[in-house]
């Protein structure tokens, strides 16, 4: 499951039968990421697959040296959950 990095459309995403899965984001005014949005169609739901976004999300903050922010709830469960991403995290 290939996922795909538009950073024009600021966001990531995968592409499955019927739909796409995707993990939105705006850039803030400090230049980190804030994930606002997870989306899985229905049908693709309970696979796992808003955490490969989200961990896909979260590694390319990290190699890219940037802070995020969790304002989705599926980011700021996934974090929570995933302490080592805690030095990439700034809770607003």
């Amino acid at each position: 499951m290939e996922i795909i990095h538009d950073e024009e459309d600021t966001r990531f995403y995968i592409i499955l039968e019927g739909g796409e899965a995707e993990l939105t984001y705006t850039i803030t005014d400090q230049g980190q990421m804030d994930f606002d949005h997870t989306y899985v169609p229905e049908q693709h739901r309970g696979q796992g697959i808003a955490d490969k976004l989200v961990k896909g999300g979260l590694e390319h903050a990290k190699v890219c040296k940037c802070q995020i922010v969790p304002s989705c709830p599926v980011v700021e469960a996934y974090v929570k959950r995933h302490k080592e991403y805690d030095d990439i995290v700034c809770w607003e």
